[in-house]
C-alpha cells in the first residue's frame, strides 16, 4: 500500500513536471505525521574554494522514506539535512507539501556534483522544484543553509552512493 501511494506520488510529480498536470491535482492528501524511520550518515559537502562542511544527514532510500522525507519536521539543526536516493539518474520534481519550514534543495547527479540549487522553498508549496535535467540525489538543508555555506552548482557532494567524477586534463 505504501509503495502504491510513493509510486502515485512520483508520477504525479513527473506530470507536474512536464505540464501535464497541476501542482493541486498532484499533491497527495494530507496525512497524518508517518513514523518511517532513517539512517544517519555523514555527508560532506565540497565548495570550490576548498571548504569541507559535514552534514549529518538521514538518507531516504525506500519508498516509504522517500514519500515521508521532511513533512512535519518543526525545525532542522543547521548540521542537518535530507539525502534522498533515487537509486539512478532521472528526472525530479519535489514539492514542499506537508513540509513545514523552509528548504534549500541540492540537485546532485551521479558523480555527486551539484548541477542546481533551490534556495529557501516556502513550507506548504505546490510548486514542483528542480532542474530540467536528470538527477541521482537531492540533499535538503535548512533554509538559508545554500548561501551560509557559499555553495553553488559545481560544487561536490562525498557520499558512497556517489561515483568518482571523471578526471578532466584541460
Amino acid at each position: 500500500m505504501a509503495q502504491r501511494g510513493w509510486i502515485r506520488a512520483v508520477g504525479l510529480a513527473l506530470l507536474v513536471a512536464l505540464g501535464l498536470a497541476g501542482p493541486a491535482e498532484a499533491a497527495p492528501a494530507a496525512a497524518e505525521p508517518a513514523t518511517v524511520r532513517f539512517e544517519r550518515a555523514p555527508v560532506a559537502l565540497l565548495t570550490a574554494d576548498g571548504r569541507r562542511v559535514v552534514i549529518n544527514a538521514e538518507l531516504a532510500t525506500s519508498p516509504a522514506q522517500l514519500e515521508q522525507g521532511l513533512m512535519f519536521r518543526t525545525a532542522l539543526a543547521a548540521d542537518g539535512g535530507m539525502l534522498f536516493d533515487f537509486g539512478a539518474p532521472r528526472m525530479v520534481a519535489m514539492w514542499m507539501k506537508n513540509t513545514l519550514i523552509p528548504l534549500d534543495m541540492l540537485f546532485i547527479d551521479a558523480t555527486g556534483t551539484i548541477r542546481y540549487i533551490e534556495e529557501n522553498a516556502p513550507p506548504h508549496s505546490l510548486e514542483p522544484r528542480g532542474p530540467a535535467l536528470p538527477v541521482r540525489a537531492v540533499m535538503e538543508l535548512a533554509g538559508g543553509s545554500a548561501r551560509r555555506l557559499g555553495l553553488r552548482p559545481g560544487d561536490r557532494v562525498e557520499h558512497p552512493i556517489f561515483a568518482a567524477a571523471p578526471m578532466s586534463f584541460r
